[in-house]
């Protein structure tokens, strides 16, 4: 069957260009602002939205970028877990009970943006994917986000 009737064929080596895409994940998870003067201070949960956008150059053989599982698996790391700034007094005494992830300063929607797109960059990396984190906005509630955008790069 000629190209372009009926079968889809991926682009071949020569017709790579940026690809973006899009991913939506949500997870539960508590944390606390240690250095924080207000109720946030306090240990306390959200369900947390995540947006990434993604670009770079997707696989040759699948044309994929990043699998949107990859993505959403790297998200769900956070699913159900304390999240503390890593000198929080409160890590030791928790640690008895179950496990704690700990940040470099308080875990905030901006610190969770960053840690989540040093992960997803870890991963991609790791699996030889030519894919970068261009924005990430990290929802604590229906109206706050934090947001690391790198499109002008």
């Amino acid at each position: 069957m000629p190209r372009g009737e009926g079968l889809l064929v991926p682009p071949s080596n020569g017709d790579l260009m940026e690809t973006r895409i899009y991913k939506e994940v949500f997870f539960d998870a508590t944390h606390r602002l240690l250095h924080y003067q207000g109720k946030c201070s306090r240990l306390h949960g959200h369900r947390w939205r995540v947006e990434v956008w993604m670009a770079g150059e997707p696989d040759s053989e699948t044309g994929i970028l990043v699998d949107y599982n990859v993505i959403k698996d790297v998200i769900e790391r956070l699913d159900h877990q304390v999240i503390l700034n890593e000198k929080d007094p409160l890590n030791d005494c928790l640690r008895r009970f179950h496990d704690v992830v700990t940040t470099e300063g308080d875990p905030s929607s901006e610190i969770l943006a960053a840690e989540i797109e040093r992960l997803l960059t870890e991963e991609c990396h790791l699996n030889g994917r030519k894919a970068r984190v261009t924005r990430i906005r990290v929802w604590e509630s229906d109206t706050c986000y934090a947001e690391r955008d790198h499109e002008g790069r």
